[in-house]
């Protein structure tokens, strides 16, 4: 039987389902009464239906192609998330940029005053992410909330570009970082809510490269607007790099509203009707359909209820503070440029040179995630980098001779493949009800803003050119956050361990992803 023939016999014309409110489009949402058992038989019966011999197979096959469609489409609109992810590390990297081409000295900072312009950002970062994620799962408008506060942070990456003080770029950054806020948790639970825990980790990585891409191709385009704008109508080359990189925010941010998808329980136009079932259906297979009756569904949709959940779960509160760890252990990034420089090459070689080792750590990453996703094992995924970007800081603190020292800057920039596998991992721990995973998502990398704060004050030039004492600190909270991983997976064996004993004949509990 060829897959059109399957099609014509879907749930869409089935006699058992015709006139059934959960599959008529005009209602838009899944109904939220249904417990998710009835929803699997209701909406996929033709694909899922114990039916016997070739027509078995058959339907299997037909599920086959509606899903590889189905994916195929979802990653080919969710691709703009990575593009975006790198205009957002961009606007909020590109004051490194232009710390080598007279910042500092044309807004008259001094001592730690650059530090604070850095970590100000941060502040308003953690004060929103975890309102931005509940108001995001209320609406469940990704399309159009994700793309609003990019223009947003657009229109302030250019305003920096004419910010005449201390206390205006202050300004400025604080409210940046309030909006680009909303992102990277958005994101990350957008991409929860359509993919399955086996296909997670690829897709974050994706995601998540684009804050490597952004520091490989970042440099490269700071390079070339600083040497080629200087003193264009009367603007310093550095106010160019805003100007330029914040107009094509905004531009992108418009496109967006126009790919980007909403969540799999909103109407999509670009996908066919058994493909939006489908997209429901995987979910809710992956999902811990058997620890949630109807009535909790019903009860998830309070508008506080994912905070109080995520709130009370002690392996949020861990794994935010490991992600802190990890944060302060990877504030380097911030200082790439700064770092580079120790070596001794001007300005323009030093920016070419920050190329090549994030190039080699968004290789590494791809390979790192896709190998978690093949195994279903995220802790050594995440120690094994950890490890490698130790050796990193070890070797900066043991010379200052150019070739081990850039070696060393490859080494600590690939252990951003543990942070993406990290997320995945998070996303995975947390994953339900919908609700809690918003917010946890939200509040792990909340607070570990605050890695980031502190990072920012881990770089003083009075600990340069060496920065041993930063590579020091690096290293500990590195390997504070390893030990934290180990402990961490100890902990959900035992969970997993007391789930089987619960386990019974027809029934399925959630495993989680050690």
């Amino acid at each position: 039987m060829s897959f059109p023939d399957i099609a014509s016999e879907s749930v869409l014309s089935h006699p058992d389902t015709e006139d059934d409110p959960l599959l008529d489009p005009s209602h838009g949402e899944l109904n939220a009464h249904w417990h998710p058992r009835d929803v699997y038989l209701a909406v996929f019966a033709p694909f899922s239906a114990p039916v016997i011999g070739s027509r078995f197979d058959d339907h299997i096959h037909a599920r086959s192609v509606v899903e590889k469609s189905l994916l195929k489409k979802l990653d080919r609109r969710m691709l703009i998330l990575v593009l975006i992810y790198i205009l957002n590390y961009i606007d909020r990297n590109n004051a490194s940029a232009a710390r080598l081409r007279g910042f500092e000295k044309d807004l008259g900072l001094q001592g730690n005053q650059f530090s604070t312009v850095l970590s100000v950002l941060y502040i308003g970062y953690i004060l929103m992410q975890i309102p931005s994620n509940m108001f995001l799962n209320y609406t469940g408008r990704p399309s159009l909330y994700l793309p609003s506060c990019m223009a947003l942070w657009g229109m302030l990456s250019i305003a920096t570009g004419f910010a005449r003080s201390y206390f205006g770029v202050l300004v400025i950054r604080f409210f940046l970082g309030f909006v680009e806020a909303a992102f990277f948790p958005g994101a990350l639970f957008l991409i929860s809510k359509w993919y399955k825990r086996s296909e997670l980790s690829q897709r974050t990585a994706f995601l998540s490269v684009g804050s490597l891409i952004s520091n490989a191709f970042g440099s490269l385009i700071a390079s070339g607007i600083l040497d080629l704008m200087e003193g264009k109508f009367g603007y310093a080359a550095w106010r160019w790099l805003f100007f330029v990189e914040g107009f094509f925010t905004v531009a992108v941010a418009i496109a967006a509203i126009f790919i980007l998808p909403d969540f799999p329980e909103k109407p999509a136009h670009w996908l066919t009707l058994e493909e939006q079932s489908l997209a429901r259906i995987r979910i809710l297979e992956d999902s811990e359909v058997n620890q949630y009756s109807s009535s909790s569904y019903k009860t998830e949709s309070g508008r506080y209820t994912g905070f109080l959940l995520a709130l009370k779960d002690p392996k949020v509160w861990w794994l935010a503070l490991a992600l802190t760890c990890m944060a302060i252990s990877l504030s380097f990034h911030a200082y790439f440029p700064t770092l580079t420089a120790t070596m001794g090459y001007n300005p323009t070689i030093t920016l070419l040179l920050c190329s090549p080792p994030w190039i080699f750590a968004t290789i590494i990453a791809l390979l790192v995630s896709r190998h978690s996703d093949t195994k279903e094992e995220r802790c050594w995924h995440i120690a094994v980098p950890l490890m490698a970007g130790i050796l990193g800081f070890l070797l900066s603190m043991s010379t200052m001779q150019v070739a081990v020292r850039y070696l060393s800057l490859f080494l600590m920039a690939q252990s951003y493949a543990g942070f993406i596998v990290f997320l995945a991992w998070a996303s995975n721990s947390v994953s339900h009800p919908p609700a809690k995973r918003a917010v946890a998502l939200a509040f792990i990398n909340c607070v570990s803003q605050s890695g980031n704060v502190i990072g920012s004050y881990v770089w003083p030039k009075s600990w340069g050119p060496g920065y041993n004492t930063s590579y020091l600190v690096c290293s500990l909270t590195s390997s504070c956050c390893i030990a934290m991983c180990f402990a961490f997976r100890s902990y959900l064996k035992l969970l997993n361990a007391r789930r089987r004993r619960t386990e019974t004949e027809g029934t399925k509990v959630y495993i989680y992803i050690l």
